[in-house]
């Protein structure tokens, strides 16, 4: 898959995971925030609590979840200890999502995926 071809793959998921989460609850503070050494692709949040979600697209459940290693989830931490203090507020809780795209299925929430 050509680098434009996945880049697009990866922004409908993420606008898909969006919808999913509003349809939850949810509001959407940011999506693609970026800060140096991470990206968060989407910030939402509900009533007191604060998420940073990571979206991951693939063919397969597994895959989605094998795609999401360590590294990348310390790109996230990290993103997500540097976007804390644009976002959280007093009293909140604070917490690291995902949400598996997979072709033909409903999309899969993945709560509090990292506790450090």
């Amino acid at each position: 898959m050509s680098r434009h071809a996945a880049e697009k793959r990866g922004r409908g998921a993420e606008t898909l995971a969006a919808w999913w989460l509003r349809l939850h609850g949810w509001r959407i503070l940011a999506r693609r925030a970026r800060v140096p050494g991470g990206e968060v692709d989407i910030v939402a949040r509900r009533g007191h609590t604060l998420a940073f979600v990571e979206v991951k697209a693939r063919a397969t459940e597994d895959a989605a979840a094998f795609s999401l290693d360590a590294y990348r989830l310390r790109r996230v931490t990290v993103a997500a200890e540097r976007l804390a203090q644009r976002f959280l507020r007093d009293g909140d809780d604070m917490r690291i999502d995902a949400i598996f795209i997979v072709p033909r299925r409903l999309p899969r929430h993945l709560a509090n995926i990292w506790q450090g």
